[in-house]
């Protein structure tokens, strides 16, 4: 079966009745918890996005002091998971400001860990990438964004 495209699927919504939206929408959000996760950012996160990104930071936190340390693997699969969790949530507000702030709390966060950064080449590639990332999504902003995360930034880049 062929997904629908998006111009399709607006227009059928547009004619179907408010209570029949609300059916769908409920029943999409049972089948995934992505789905359920975004219906949950555009009700009650959308409206106050620094409250949202805070909330994330406090996530990334928390994963961050539950990291495994014993070896260098299990760390480069600890930061992956992060990453995954971190962009999702990005992907979620799609808001460039709210790209930039994660990531730089996460590689602030990362730089401050004390994982073995130099002597990992897995470890110096995940914050290298994510250095790569902020700077081309900092390119996107207005010029006093930038400037300002610009600032915030310096103690990142060795």
């Amino acid at each position: 079966m062929k997904a629908a495209s998006l111009k399709e699927l607006k227009s059928e919504l547009e004619l179907l009745p408010p209570a029949e939206v609300l059916d769908l929408c409920m029943r999409m959000t049972r089948y995934k918890k992505e789905n359920k996760e975004l219906l949950t950012y555009l009700l009650f996160n959308a409206g106050d996005e620094q409250a949202y990104v805070e909330e994330i930071k406090e996530m990334i936190a928390l994963m961050f002091e539950e990291i495994n340390r014993s070896n260098v693997y299990l760390v480069k699969k600890s930061l992956r998971k992060i990453l995954r969790t971190a962009n999702k949530f990005i992907k979620y507000s799609g808001s460039k400001q709210t790209d930039v702030e994660v990531r730089i709390f996460f590689c602030t966060r990362m730089k401050n860990a004390g994982l073995p950064l130099q002597s990992s080449t897995a470890l110096s590639n995940i914050y290298t990438r994510q250095l790569i990332k902020l700077n081309k999504t900092l390119a996107m902003l207005h010029e006093d964004l930038q400037f300002d995360y610009a600032q915030e930034m310096k103690g990142l880049v060795d």
